[in-house]
């Protein structure tokens, strides 16, 4: 049901003295983005799952004992076939309100089938897949480890076996090209009303390191077009990482041809983070020495 996409290591990131904010959701030390054009990749099509194939994990009701109402969702333009638990997908407001709406349509004389069937056509399947297993388990691969001697927060460690044993990014159809999948999974959950899915998945996306800039810009657009003006989480992620990798941006064909297309929110907001964030460095240069605090 997971499908996994390799992406070429790049040589191109920044390096450990890089100056990184200390926010959860920011690039670590070693993070950093890379100045290369993303080179298109042939996409897989995924075959259509069927039922015989679906593996259904056991979930309990909240009286502790199974519960056979089992709901069918069709994922994407390919039809994928998953299903899911109604108790385990009813944790979200969006599929509550879905699913009580099909009771009451269910029960009109005009209604031919009570069948519990959602289409999602605008989802995509891996994506999606990775919103259930969090439903299910409270986590998608790879995992979120704390490291208690560090007391920090990393992806746990997984054996590379050769095919790409950890995936930074998805291909979305609505974009037609790579996304990094932890936006597109915060803005799934923002959707579907699930906020601790979407501080799981921005604390992930912090972790990410090796990101060409074509990608990132990529992803900031997606991000602007399927969030809310009031949920700013996610937009701040992305223009603090712009301004810390401005030295691999501006060298960017692909971040010059952005800016000269511009018309968007994503470059307006951009344009008051360097304002501000110039202001902050004239500030603490015309602090006397013996008044600056330091973190």
């Amino acid at each position: 049901m997971f499908s996994r996409r390799f992406e070429q290591p790049t040589n191109k990131s920044f390096s450990k003295s890089q100056k990184i904010n200390k926010s959860s959701s920011s690039f670590s030390k070693n993070h950093g983005v890379s100045k290369s054009r993303h080179e298109p990749r042939q996409h897989r099509r995924p075959a259509t799952a069927t039922s015989s194939n679906l593996a259904h994990p056991t979930a309990l009701s909240p009286t502790g004992s199974l519960t056979p109402s089992i709901v069918t969702l069709v994922i994407g333009k390919d039809q994928r076939i998953f299903a899911a638990h109604e108790d385990v997908l009813c944790a979200s407001p969006w599929f509550q309100q879905t699913l009580s709406a099909q009771y009451l349509d269910a029960s009109s004389p005009s209604s031919s089938s009570n069948a519990k069937r959602i289409h999602l056509p605008d989802e995509e399947p891996e994506i999606f897949s990775s919103v259930l297993e969090y439903l299910y388990k409270g986590d998608y691969y790879p995992r979120l480890i704390h490291n208690k001697r560090r007391n920090s927060w990393e992806m746990e460690h997984i054996e590379d076996d050769g095919q790409g044993a950890r995936e930074s990014t998805v291909y979305h159809h609505g974009v037609d090209g790579d996304v990094l999948k932890d936006t597109v999974i915060y803005c799934t959950a923002d959707k579907y009303g699930l906020e601790e899915l979407k501080r799981v998945s921005l604390r992930k996306q912090g972790l990410q390191s090796g990101i060409q800039c074509s990608t990132i810009l990529a992803s900031a657009r997606y991000a602007y077009a399927n969030t809310p003006d009031t949920d700013s989480k996610l937009r701040a992620h992305y223009l603090a990482l712009i301004i810390r990798s401005r030295g691999t941006f501006k060298r960017s064909g692909t971040m010059q041809l952005e800016m000269f297309n511009g018309g968007t929110q994503l470059f307006f907001d951009l344009f008051v983070a360097l304002c501000n964030h110039v202001d902050d460095i004239s500030s603490t240069q015309n602090t006397p020495r013996s008044n600056r605090h330091f973190f």
